[in-house]
């Protein structure tokens, strides 16, 4: 049974195509800021917006999300 998986985003790569939230908003959402992905509030590691940990349930999509990513800014990690 998989645990889950550390995810990282590397927000100087990120192009914010919106793919990966578009893929699977319930882990990534775009900054208001920058509008560069981001990991939504509930699965970050310690408030960081680049990195989370993403719950079983959301996995399969996390990884699609990081597939489609253009430029491979998404790195995901089982665990």
């Amino acid at each position: 049974m998989v645990a889950g998986a550390r995810v990282t985003i590397d927000r100087e790569a990120c192009t914010s195509c919106g793919l990966c939230w578009a893929e699977c908003p319930g882990f990534f959402t775009e900054n208001p800021n920058d509008n560069k992905s981001q990991v939504v509030e509930t699965h970050r590691i310690s408030g960081e917006p680049a990195m989370g940990l993403a719950p079983p349930h959301l996995l399969p999509l996390v990884q699609q999300a990081a597939d489609s990513c253009p430029v491979s800014a998404i790195v995901v990690e089982e665990m």
